[in-house]
């Protein structure tokens, strides 16, 4: 099932790619002009007015091509990666750019989004490592603040997010000491690792329109990006479980729900596709270095204020925290969710009977390849997403970016998949 869907976006795609292209970056270019025109945050207007120019050159250059194709000529700027450059140079690091810098002249912690160089999870994230080196956790006791707790806070992130903030704790403010750098650079390096791990295969135009070109990625990476690196993080992890490095894919797979712990669902995933190539033996020696990974990165934070590590981790992100969760969506989970109480019974029982369609598609169709487990995380982040009550549009950058990693495992045909009996 997985080939199937994977070969018919290929073979769609290579159809008409120009066509594809240029419908592809008009829809950009628009979403990037009416964010940039009508959102309340500095930081993504800044980036919708760089967008609509990096993704109306990339239709230009694009609308050339379609023009011009008839011409028999093999040169750098007639690729269809020039427009991904443009996107990646004008949409992404000129952004970035300007707000590191617009960030120095301190507008942090404010209750003006219209003034914000970088969104709150930016400033909880290098908040908490500051927190770590001060108290030996990095998160507040919201109940002993002297005040109301207000949703800033909150750092909704498991002990290893922190790492992404001790640049700027331990070297103070500066542009090159921005966690968002710390994020973009662990998402390159995973991108890099990955295709190293999987033998360097050709990495198709689509899958970098998806996984780098696409909006949400490039609007993540400008303004806050915590996300990239997970999803980096879980394409390393898999990777590495695609290529029966199981030990290894545990341990990544152990810190990426370390920092976020709704990425669990792609754990489990990694687990079975261990199973499914190396048999249960394999899955026990992995099972066993993800739960000391996770020990040795948890348990200290744990132990130093039990209390605050659930308020953060699992009681604010549930729902359940002394503050409510201001994530909102246009997704089925938070519509339904919003109607009342009555309504936020029908959204849990509707993630809970999703989960077990996919536990059970999971379970009778394992995943044999890399592709395979990419398509099932996509599918089960992307549904978890809709479904859960308090969520975001932004999410979506999950399942859409891991669509584009998935065209980039080799195909391998049944023959060639290893499973060993346990």
């Amino acid at each position: 099932m997985v080939r199937t869907v994977s070969e018919r976006l290929r073979q769609f795609v290579s159809g008409q790619p120009l066509t594809v292209d240029l419908a592809v970056y008009f829809a950009c270019a628009v979403y990037a002009l009416i964010l940039s025109a009508t959102n309340e945050f500095y930081g993504f207007r800044i980036w919708g007015n760089f967008a609509t120019a990096a993704y109306g050159l990339a239709f230009a250059h694009t609308a050339w091509l379609l023009a011009t194709r008839r011409r028999e000529e093999h040169r750098w700027w007639r690729s269809r990666w020039v427009g991904v450059a443009v996107v990646g140079v004008v949409g992404m690091l000129a952004p970035l750019i300007t707000l590191l810098f617009r960030r120095l002249t301190g507008v942090d912690w404010l209750s003006t989004p219209w003034s914000w160089s970088a969104q709150p999870e930016v400033w909880v994230i290098e908040r908490s490592a500051t927190l770590l080196f001060e108290h030996g956790t990095p998160y507040v006791d919201v109940h002993a603040l002297g005040r109301l707790p207000e949703v800033n806070d909150y750092t909704p992130y498991g002990p290893v997010m922190t790492v992404f903030g001790m640049p700027r704790a331990l070297l103070g403010d500066s542009s090159l000491t921005d966690a968002r750098l710390m994020f973009a650079l662990t998402a390159a390096l995973c991108v890099w690792a990955s295709l190293r791990v999987l033998g360097r295969p050709r990495v198709p135009v689509t899958a970098a329109q998806l996984a780098v070109a696409f909006p949400l990625t490039a609007l993540t990476f400008a303004v806050a990006g915590p996300d990239l690196a997970i999803i980096g993080l879980v394409v390393l992890g898999t990777a590495l479980a695609a290529t029966d490095r199981h030990l290894g894919a545990a341990a990544v797979m152990a810190l990426v729900v370390s920092a976020k712990l709704t990425a669990l669902p792609a754990a489990v995933v990694v687990a079975v596709l261990i199973a499914a190539r190396l048999g249960a033996r394999a899955l026990g020696t992995a099972t066993l270095a993800f739960a000391g990974v996770c020990a040795v990165v948890n348990l200290p934070v744990l132990l130093a204020d039990p209390a605050a590590f659930a308020e953060h981790v699992v009681r604010f992100p549930a729902g359940l925290g002394a503050v409510a969760s201001p994530a909102t969506s246009p997704f089925p989970g938070y519509l339904i969710a919003s109607t009342g109480e009555a309504g936020h019974v029908v959204a849990i029982v509707l993630l809970a009977a999703a989960a077990l369609a996919l536990s059970w598609w999971l379970l009778r169709l394992p995943p044999v390849t890399g592709a395979d487990a990419m398509f099932r995380i996509a599918v089960g982040l992307g549904t978890s997403i809709l479904l859960t009550p308090a969520t975001r549009f932004g999410y979506l950058v999950y399942p859409v970016a891991l669509f584009g990693a998935m065209l980039c495992f080799p195909r391998e045909t049944p023959d060639e998949r290893i499973v060993t009996s346990s």
